[in-house]
């Protein structure tokens, strides 16, 4: 990051250096004994320069500062002003500048206070008014700081406690919920996987337990703590850090109050903090900025996230690749792939699922229905409430529900994914229309998996993040949405059986059957919109998600046809219909109770292994979404795969290929609107007016791009069923 430029030098220094001794080291702390081994003390030259240049040491014989052995050029002239008071060690001190940006300034010591610090190579301290307790690495720039400390127990913002400290003193960040009941310790490289199953699990008390036990593995309780600042890091005007670890290519300008926090940054993913920041016992994840006089206190943020304009996050995990700005969030858990950007906005106790945005003046959190703050929210990916939208703890949506603005004042349940949920224009039920992004906009879920790729800017992806709005865990959902309309729609036509309420509902696909579900609201109940179109388009992304996921295995395997025998060898591999999100990334429950197992049987010991068994799941999950495929086309089917015959396959080729074809369509006309409609055009003199501004439809590049896929998809689908459709099952 710092750009070091070498100057030539002609001054003769002192070649005579002073034998090596061990350095006394009766007043000094224990931990500092070796360090101050493998240096060498000041030559009387040395030391003569040193103090013509209004430096100071608290022993007249400078006994406590030494100069590394590995130095080979140690210039002492670039020292000026400084008082040494306590050990410090010195690294190479050459004639050389250190450039950053516009920032450019000589490598040396100038008018500071140093105790207990180890420098190394080509450092710049100047005007850092008390540094005390840190290990500075090569190329570091300390810039006008005014206090920068560290306590010989100090956590760097980790859930940890030292040798004889009470629990008192451990650092929790309450996510989830305000009474603290889901409370996490944060971590170095804690993902949002972690944080999701440590908060959710609470009834196992031995997996909470076990928890903990991991967090402390990487924790040495008894070792006294120093401060770092890692190579190439750059600090600047800033009023106090304290307990702080620093990683390498750090840039920090202007901030007010860092404390007891790790700002984890490397040259590929360098982090940020600005002016008028606060940082307090939090963990600061790789490429992330914070700016702008925002605030967080007991926090995790993630990996490529922004914090600015004054947002304050309290008690709260934000996940990767997120963006929140003029707003608060307080007991939040917050999976990768959310927006907030507005200062009438705000987000207490929820665990949201991810790709979610919180639109401007929605206050999530201000209504209880109890005594205590101890309700909370739970939704699952997608979720948009709209402007200035409220609701009531506690309630849950399944995943992308759009809601639209309005004041909830009951709890809710929404159970119908990719709905549209609306408050009651006459009566006090609320109004659900199913599968509504499928029907009105199509765009949106279609750019949705594109849009985040996109996004994800970070180089070290540990947190595998699904993108697609279609898969596992919200065709489950889809799944169960189905059952809800069919047993609704029998129980509203009085129909004896639930196969006589899927005939009329399979054979009335417009109908504007209207059905009353009791379970979505608290008191007043809600009114099912359009549920025969919603079952219809239920059905046929179920289908198109089957064939897409049986796609993408046999691509994987070479294949390009779905074949018996491949159907076969897919039916042998395990089956799981149950899936949860983690972090963003979808695992069969299944699996997540056999990583129970070996972390409370004592089988894995380190958040690293359990970070190793999500890789080994992702490295299945193709695989498992394909055998999970044929169930759902099974499900779907009301028989078993090899009882399919020419004309199932047919049928399911031609819906997917609908589907298909639908979302291109239906993408394109949804844009085409926005730039036909008649007051999309009136503030314009006329269109090339319009046109410079806005562009046009062709200049759309997710169109393009979703245009060749289509055609490169369809071409796919052909290819993949075409062995099925052309001979008996």
């Amino acid at each position: 990051m710092a750009e070091l430029l070498l100057q030539k030098y002609n001054e003769k220094t002192d070649s005579t250096l002073p034998p090596i001794s061990q350095p006394d080291t009766s007043h000094w702390e224990a931990s500092w004994i070796s360090t101050m081994l493998d240096t060498r003390p000041l030559t009387s030259q040395e030391i003569g320069r040193l103090e013509a240049q209004g430096n100071t040491s608290f022993r007249q014989d400078w006994e406590n500062v030494r100069v590394r052995l590995s130095a080979q050029e140690f210039e002492p002239g670039l020292i000026q002003n400084c008082r040494f008071q306590g050990p410090v060690v010195l690294g190479r001190l050459r004639r050389a500048r250190l450039k950053f940006h516009d920032l450019e300034l000589d490598c040396g010591l100038y008018n500071s206070y140093l105790d207990r610090v180890v420098l190394e190579d080509d450092v710049c301290i100047r005007n850092v008014a008390y540094l005390v307790n840190y290990h500075i690495r090569s190329r570091v720039i300390l810039f006008n700081i005014g206090e920068m400390s560290c306590t010989c127990h100090s956590k760097f913002g980790n859930g940890w406690v030292k040798a004889g400290e009470d629990e008192g003193v451990r650092v929790t960040v309450a996510v989830g919920n305000e009474n603290d009941g889901r409370a996490i310790l944060p971590f170095e490289g804690i993902l949002p996987a972690d944080a999701y199953l440590w908060s959710r699990y609470r009834e196992d008390t031995q997996l909470m337990e076990r928890f903990v036990e991991l967090t402390e593995a990487g924790n040495n309780q008894e070792e006294p703590t120093h401060g770092l600042v890692e190579e190439d890091a750059v600090v600047k005007n800033t009023v106090l850090i304290k307990d702080a670890k620093i990683g390498s290519h750090a840039y920090i300008k202007g901030a007010l109050k860092l404390k007891n926090i790790t700002v984890c940054s490397s040259q590929e993913e360098p982090s940020q903090i600005g002016e008028g920041v606060e940082l307090v016992n939090g963990i600061m994840g790789y490429g992330s900025k914070v700016f702008y006089q925002a605030v967080a206190v007991r926090f995790i943020i993630g990996r490529n996230c922004q914090l600015k304009y004054g947002a304050r996050l309290l008690n709260s995990f934000l996940g990767d690749n997120s963006t929140v700005s003029c707003c608060e969030l307080l007991n939040n858990l917050i999976f990768p792939f959310h927006e907030q950007h507005h200062n009438t906005s705000f987000l207490i106790a929820t665990t949201i699922l991810g790709q979610s945005n919180i639109a401007a003046a929605a206050t999530i959190g201000s209504n209880h229905n109890s005594r205590s703050p101890d309700g909370e929210i739970l939704a699952g990916r997608g979720f948009w409430p709209g402007l200035a939208s409220d609701f009531k703890h506690n309630s849950r949506f399944a995943s992308f529900c759009l809601v639209a603005k309005g004041s909830y004042q009951q709890e809710l349940c929404i159970n119908y994914p990719f709905s549209l949920v609306s408050v009651g224009d006459i009566t006090k039920e609320v109004r659900i229309m199913p599968a509504y992004w499928f029907l009105y906009n199509m765009f949106a879920i279609a750019r949705n998996n594109s849009k985040f790729k996109k996004r994800d800017k970070r180089v070290v992806k540990e947190q595998h993040i699904e993108t697609n709005p279609l898969a596992p865990d919200t065709i489950q959902e889809v799944l169960a949405a189905l059952n809800r309309l069919v047993e609704l729609t029998g129980r509203t036509l009085r129909l004896k059986t639930l196969q006589d309420a899927k005939d009329f509902l399979h054979q009335n696909p417009d109908s504007d059957l209207v059905l009353q579900d009791p379970q979505v609201q608290k008191k007043y109940g809600g009114r099912i919109y359009k549920g025969a179109q919603g079952y219809k388009e239920y059905r046929k992304i179920v289908k198109y998600f089957a064939v897409q996921s049986l796609m993408e295995y046999c691509h994987g395997n070479g294949q390009e046809e779905l074949t018996q025998a491949s159907i076969i060898q897919i039916q042998s591999l395990p089956l799981y219909t149950e899936w949860e999100n983690l972090g963003g990334q979808i695992v069969p429950s299944q699996q997540v109770q056999q990583l129970f197992r070996h972390i409370k049987e004592g089988e894995i010991k380190r958040w690293e292994e359990v970070h190793s068994f999500y890789n080994s799941c992702q490295a299945q999950y193709v695989s498992w979404k394909a055998r999970y495929s044929l169930y759902l086309l099974e499900w779907l089917y009301s028989r078993e795969i090899h009882q399919f015959d020419q004309a199932i396959f047919q049928d399911i080729h031609d819906d997917v290929l609908i589907v298909s074809n639908y979302m291109y369509e239906s993408s394109r006309s949804s844009r085409q609107k926005d730039f036909e409609d008649y007051f999309r055009s009136i503030t314009y003199r006329n269109q090339q007016e319009q046109e410079a501004v806005i562009g046009t439809l062709e200049d759309t590049d997710f169109l393009k791009e979703l245009e060749v896929e289509t055609t490169r998809f369809n071409q796919k689908l052909e290819r993949l069923l075409s062995p099925l459709m052309g001979s008996e099952g």
